[in-house]
């Protein structure tokens, strides 16, 4: 494995007016690449994770354990609660939601990051691996948000009774990793079914929960959104693939999507509702001109990720 570029973004992403300091933020997974990513970006801001993922010993070839990611959190200024558990079992989402409230005294963010990939295509694809994709990426995101559902709801009723509102009042939200279920005109793409049906229809399940779940909490206080990124990121499950570690060289690392998850949950691009974010465009919409730092190799040309257009032709 190649190591990591030294390069940093040369502005860095503006907190908004919402403090995180003190907020309890419920992710699953997080012991590498994106999530692991966010969960620090987070922690900087002084947040309390609770990280709930599977990976409780050191995997035989990928890096990081739930436990070292909750020390990667401390030492960047947070709070960590490792929950070793299994998304797909209703006790362990459970136990982790309980976990948070009894550590901490409640949720106010779910991030949805955990997610399972496979590429092939229909023939080619087991069932197993599908139920796995549905299991985690769709079930997952759904029970994991509905056990924070009445904290949520708390954390927003405790924000309201503490004043009015304000660009700085607190706003609970659930933010998913998932990608655009339309274009710009609102259609369905077809061209993402035909690539690979059975990752298409896990991953709009998940943004499937943040167009529901948007409507449902409207009225309680609650900011439903997904963020996806514009590009390739280097993460284990792309250095895997084949050919993986050079497609790593045309990708960005994660800390772009950690900054733009920040960025989302700070308030410093506002207040959207049931919206699906881009990485980039939330950044140079919260005054980052300059994008190139995040770049595994600066002045190589980007490979767009899989559900938007710029990734069409790639």
């Amino acid at each position: 494995m190649s190591e990591q570029p030294s390069t940093r973004p040369r502005h860095a992403p503006p907190v908004g007016p919402r403090e995180l300091s003190g907020r309890t933020v419920l992710m699953s997974g997080g012991s590498r690449g994106i999530g692991h990513a966010i969960a620090v970006a987070l922690a900087a801001q002084g947040a309390n994770l609770v990280l709930l993922a599977k990976t409780d010993a050191p995997h035989a070839t990928l890096p990081g354990t739930v436990h070292s990611a909750v020390d990667d959190v401390e030492a960047a200024g947070g709070r960590g609660l490792a929950v070793v558990g299994d998304l797909r079992s209703d006790e362990d989402v459970d136990r982790a939601v309980a976990a948070a409230v009894e550590a901490f005294g409640g949720v106010d963010v779910v991030v949805n990051n955990a997610s399972a990939i496979d590429l092939s295509p229909t023939e080619s694809l087991s069932m197993k691996r599908w139920d796995l994709m549905h299991d985690i990426n769709v079930r997952g995101t759904f029970r994991l948000s509905q056990a924070a559902m009445p904290h949520l709801r708390a954390s927003a009723r405790a924000a309201a009774a503490d004043g009015a509102e304000t660009d700085s009042s607190w706003r609970p939200q659930i933010l998913t990793l998932s990608p655009p279920l339309t274009d710009a005109e609102g259609r369905l793409e077809p061209e993402w079914f035909g690539r690979h049906l059975g990752y298409t229809m896990a991953k709009y399940g998940m943004s499937m929960t943040t167009l529901g779940l948007s409507r449902e909490l409207a009225d309680d206080g609650v900011l439903v959104n997904s963020l996806w990124p514009a590009t390739l990121i280097d993460t284990a499950a792309v250095r895997a693939m084949p050919g993986g570690e050079e497609l790593i060289r045309s990708a960005r690392r994660p800390q772009i999507v950690a900054d733009a998850a920040r960025a989302v949950l700070t308030g410093a691009v506002g207040e959207p509702r049931g919206e699906f974010l881009v990485d980039e465009q939330v950044l140079e919409s919260s005054g980052v001109a300059d994008l190139r730092g995040y770049a595994v190799e600066e002045g190589r040309e980007l490979i767009g990720d899989a559900f938007l257009p710029a990734a069409l032709d790639a």
